[in-house]
């Protein structure tokens, strides 16, 4: 999966949407292997995009979870320690 994008169910407070619509950008330029589309493909690309975000909503809106909330600086204290031990180990 790619890196950059995130787990948005189940967090505190929820999933803004540019979240959404951004992971759901970085899963239409990973599919379709551009960060940017050609002129001739943009509309299909940005069609992608709305689509995947919208169904992404729909998802998150509809997951049912017993786990408590996840606290966003938690999960991102989390990331970056992650972060801090695969980059130590590379160099």
């Amino acid at each position: 999966m790619c890196r950059n994008i995130r787990p948005l169910q189940n967090l505190e407070p929820p999933a803004t949407d540019e979240e959404v619509s951004a992971a759901a950008l970085q899963y239409v330029r990973k599919v379709g292997g551009t960060t940017r589309p050609s002129r001739t493909n943009q509309e299909a690309f940005e069609r992608a995009v709305d689509t995947v975000a919208e169904a992404t909503r729909r998802l998150l809106e509809e997951l049912v979870t017993t786990a408590p909330p996840r606290d966003r600086e938690v999960e991102a204290a989390k990331a970056r320690a992650r972060a801090a031990q695969r980059y130590d180990r590379v160099g």
